[in-house]
């Protein structure tokens, strides 16, 4: 059902007047299209004079009778101009006339109000860019009142970071992969509904990849995945390789691809499986190889000791490492902090050069410790508790430290396949002199025994 506005009826003092004269007073009326108007014209004393509706020069009613022949205009409760489906070209000025010796009239304006419409995107709505590119997405409305345009992103911000954006255009400077997608512009003026209309930026670029892992571990017997993620458009051929030899599907030896996830798996890995490996992804604008390394070396050392110590000449440090094959020995380096600006430090790199020579000139591995300068690192080998859990612990206790001290650590572990990276360093400290002590009660038939105080 159409909206039908009828006009304000302005009643004028009407004492002493004898001729005709109008009841309501001239006016401005704002109607959006195919809305219907209803344009007041009420009169007294009319007598014999003729009333006539104009448009400009068209004379629209005289009378009761209708001139015009455009069927939506009509004459109801009197004099009064009802228009239905008001378009557009129905705005303008409408004159009700007495024909008097010198006529009477008053004057309606219509302004027609037109809901926006979006006659113009870029492209028709596709847009394709190659990666690196500038682009301007334009986006022309029309409407009245002239309808405002913001532009946004379809479940994502702008390139900006902005949720929203006004203006008729929106341009992306070096254009990428995370620039592509559906971007929205929506047309208001504060009639009707906002118009929108969705503009698809497709950025062509050559492959881009990563690894998941670029070092994997597994052991004898078990399964190991390699995983490259690659993004690429057009979509890439992606091939495995294992250094130059370029690699097929075998008994044990299979590619699965989930979307931009592609995966080297193999079954029952044998230690001629260890090494290194590449995955290659081609398409028409480049191509792109990322390496990754499969070894039977244990995996990183993690730390798992309370940073703070209970002791102030001593700390009992704890780790621990994943490993298809059992663990043989550890290597544990730490060293005190010196105070900042002590420049008789060497770091860690210039020790593990000083170990390796040390290291290559004999070939005795037995358990041993060897102590340096003071802000020197600190080695001990360990040998590791013979287990078969792929997660294996292991517990030092280092004495002789300094009170109320800093130290760093670190730890590498070898099975048969040799020595893994070393661990990130690892801080704690030790308790000062004069701490605080526990002291623990030994009862024995609700006696005391004795006590121990640490």
């Amino acid at each position: 059902m159409k909206n039908v506005f009828y006009g304000v009826y302005c009643h004028l003092n009407l004492q002493q007047i004898d001729g005709p004269a109008f009841t309501t007073a001239g006016k401005t009326y704002k109607v959006v299209t195919q809305d219907t108007i209803v344009l007041p014209c009420d009169v007294i004393n009319l007598g014999n004079y003729v009333l006539v509706w104009k448009r400009g020069i068209a004379v629209l009613t005289a009378g009761t009778v209708k001139v015009t022949p455009d069927p939506r205009i009509q004459l109801i409760d009197g004099y009064n101009l009802q228009i239905r489906d008001v378009q557009t070209h129905d705005a303008g000025n409408y004159i009700c006339q007495i024909g008097t010796m010198v006529p009477l009239e008053i004057t309606h304006t219509l302004e027609i109000l037109v809901p926006p419409r979006i006659h113009h995107v870029t492209s028709g709505g596709n847009v394709e860019v190659k990666k690196g590119q500038t682009v301007t997405l334009e986006c022309r409305a029309s409407g009245n009142p002239v309808p405002s345009v913001a532009w946004s992103r379809k479940n994502n911000v702008l390139p900006s970071g902005e949720k929203s954006r006004e203006g008729s255009s929106i341009t992306i400077e070096q254009a990428t992969r995370h620039q592509a997608g559906t971007y929205l512009c929506t047309a208001s003026n504060g009639v009707g509904d906002s118009a929108i209309q969705s503009i698809n930026l497709h950025v062509l670029y050559p492959p881009e990849v990563e690894v998941e892992r670029s070092w994997v571990h597994s052991g004898e017997g078990f399964e190991a995945q390699l995983v490259c993620i690659v993004h690429a458009d057009p979509p890439s051929d992606v091939l495995w390789y294992r250094d130059t030899l370029r690699l097929d599907t075998t008994e044990r030896r299979s590619f699965e691809t989930r979307g931009s996830r592609h995966t080297l798996i193999i079954r029952k890995v044998q230690a001629s499986d260890f090494g290194n490996y590449s995955c290659v992804a081609d398409n028409t604008l480049g191509k792109m190889r990322q390496y990754l390394q499969l070894s039977g070396k244990p995996n990183q050392v993690a730390f798992n000791s309370n940073p703070v110590s209970r002791y102030h000449d001593s700390y009992n440090i704890s780790w621990i490492v994943n490993s298809y094959t059992p663990i043989e020995e550890f290597k544990l380096f730490f060293r005190r902090i010196p105070e900042t600006g002590n420049q008789d430090f060497m770091s860690y790199h210039q020790y593990s050069r000083k170990y390796e020579k040390r290291e290559n000139s004999s070939l005795d591995h037995s358990h041993h410790i060897l102590h340096n300068r003071i802000h020197d690192w600190n080695d001990v080998i360990l040998p590791a508790i013979p287990s078969e859990l792929f997660s294996q612990q292991m517990s030092y206790l280092i004495r002789g430290l300094e009170p109320s001290s800093q130290y760093e650590a670190r730890v590498q572990a070898r099975n048969r396949f040799g020595w893994n990276q070393i661990s990130e360093i690892f801080r704690f400290s030790t308790r000062a002199i004069g701490y605080a002590k526990l002291i623990f009660f030994f009862f024995l038939d609700n006696e005391i025994h004795g006590l121990m105080v640490i």
